[in-house]
């Protein structure tokens, strides 16, 4: 009778425990962003290191990493897109990748964004997030052309916004991924060449293996508190 008794106990224990880790749901991570993070889902994209990273750390049950890139997005397309791929999507954190637009289209197109319309756009997605109980981490546009000696054209505006997103991070209390300072550091240990491309990049802007492979370890010890 004890014997049985026992049994049904420890049956009663393993199915609860059964029921409770089934009930428990991932935490949903979503990186918002452009043409970069589109990209980076497939290998070796930062998303996907970034999956690899968790699965390795025993972490994959805990956490689901979700890229919504669409190439050619400014600030205010985040901001229209912000209740579907984010808010309804019932994120836990979102991670913000945008800039590198705002800033090339400037040239390459003709339609940036100006830095004050940038900035009053950014911190309207962080308030909108924060009202959605949504943890938000930031990050700096990472590079428009890698030369060392500041001669790329857009080196100026680059560390404009760059600024003014450390500057939004500081106000708001958020977590903050340096790719700018990332990126120029590597450059300045790696590119002796002063290369306007090829350390990091394809073409100055898109990352190639390497710069994926800095990107998803600067988001991983910010967002997750450890390295891989």
């Amino acid at each position: 009778m004890a014997i049985n008794l026992l049994l049904l106990a420890a049956f009663v224990a393993v199915m609860l425990l059964l029921s409770f880790n089934h009930g428990k749901k991932q935490k949903k991570i979503i990186i918002l962003g452009d043409s970069i993070t589109a990209e980076a889902s497939q290998p070796p994209g930062f998303i996907s290191r970034l999956k690899k990273y968790l699965a390795s750390e025993g972490l994959a049950e805990k956490f689901e990493v979700i890229g919504a890139g669409i190439p050619g997005n400014k600030i205010y397309d985040l901001h229209l897109r912000l209740d579907r791929d984010v808010i309804l999507a019932n994120a836990a954190t979102a991670v913000i990748y945008i800039g590198t637009n705002d800033i090339w289209h400037k040239i390459s197109t003709g339609t940036g964004t100006d830095a004050d319309k940038f900035e009053e756009f950014y911190e309207t997605i962080i308030h909108r997030l924060k009202a959605a109980k949504i943890e938000v981490v930031i990050c700096t546009p990472a590079v428009i052309g890698e030369k060392t000696d500041f001669s790329n054209q857009l080196d100026a505006e680059l560390l404009q916004y760059s600024d003014l997103i450390r500057n939004i991070a500081a106000t708001n209390d958020l977590k903050l991924v340096d790719l700018r300072r990332a990126f120029l550091n590597y450059n300045n240990e790696h590119n002796l060449d002063n290369q306007s491309s090829g350390v990091l990049t394809n073409d100055g802007v898109h990352l190639n293996e390497q710069g994926n492979k800095l990107v998803a370890e600067e988001i991983w010890k910010v967002v997750f508190d450890t390295r891989p």
